[in-house]
């Protein structure tokens, strides 16, 4: 082999050298990462944000993401209380909050939280009857989180959230669900309806009620009105009958006669009182002739 090539060979083989000692020594940290440095295999903690300096080949790091993930548990099948199966996903956010225990504590965190996630959903949808696994989900998302977190807690990994899915119920029980759903509109329909009918009836009634009082109110008022009309009238007649004196009376019965002799009948009778009642006019004629007299 030529030296040229030789010495070509040999400058390669010194800047890839050179090379991995600047990578294996020189570490660029971003704020979201750290780095957990071993010495010889003994760990001495994590380091970062920055820039990190690593003695090549004694020292070795792991790099860490600090920021929140998320998990999605696939379908999983669980037996409810009442022994109703039932399939439901979710999804466990997670953040590291310890990357040198993280690192330490568990070899496949994504594989043994996804292990872990539904193991405990299957053990908390146990202690639940299918109506409460349908009607409390955040509840259960809360159990869930809070079972999780008390296990991924020695991993240095903090659940922040668990979020179901979707829970799918049996083919039989959606159609029970569907009946009873359609039930339910049914009856607010019919409750609605005569909620109306019944208002409808009531304000029939009322109006009928206030016609009536009306109509009473009138006829009340047209019965006061005509009672004080025939008290007028009477009071008109009894003034009228306080300046009536026997002369006036007897020219009334004068009156009476002349129409009676103008009539067809040929037989009267004549009160006895008309006498009484013809003197006074026989006394005024009397008195009205001696005064021409005299």
């Amino acid at each position: 082999m030529p030296d040229n090539a030789i010495g070509l060979v040999l400058l390669l083989a010194g800047l890839a050298f050179l090379l991995v000692v600047i990578t294996s020594t020189v570490h660029i940290v971003r704020e979201y990462e750290r780095l957990v440095v071993f010495f010889l295999g003994r760990l001495q903690g994590a380091r970062g944000p920055g820039l990190v300096l690593l003695i090549p080949f004694i020292q070795t790091a792991v790099k860490v993401d600090l920021r929140e993930r998320f998990l999605e548990v696939p379908q999983q099948t669980c037996i409810t209380k009442d022994n109703a199966p039932i399939s439901i996903d979710f999804l466990v956010y997670s953040k590291v909050f310890q990357p040198d225990v993280t690192v330490t504590a568990v070899v496949d965190f994504t594989g043994a939280s996804q292990a872990l996630a539904a193991t405990t959903l299957r053990a908390v949808i146990g202690d639940i009857p299918l109506d409460d696994v349908l009607a409390k989900r955040e509840e259960i998302n809360n159990v869930l989180r809070s079972k999780l977190d008390e296990v991924t807690h020695r991993w240095g990994v903090k659940i922040t959230s668990v979020e179901i899915r979707e829970i799918v119920p049996p083919r039989d029980i959606q159609d029970a669900m569907n009946r009873q759903m359609s039930a339910e509109r049914n009856r607010r329909a019919n409750i609605t309806e005569s909620e109306g009918t019944r208002q409808s009836t009531i304000n029939v009634a009322e109006g009928d009620k206030q016609s009536a009082i009306l109509r009473a109110e009138g006829e009340r008022q047209a019965q006061v009105l005509r009672a004080e009309g025939f008290s007028n009238a009477l009071k008109t007649i009894f003034e009228a009958a306080k300046g009536v004196d026997q002369k006036t009376m007897a020219l009334q019965y004068l009156e009476a006669l002349k129409a009676l002799a103008a009539g067809s009948s040929t037989k009267w009778i004549v009160p006895m009182e008309l006498a009484e009642l013809t003197r006074p006019i026989a006394g005024a004629m009397r008195a009205a002739r001696e005064a021409s007299d005299g």
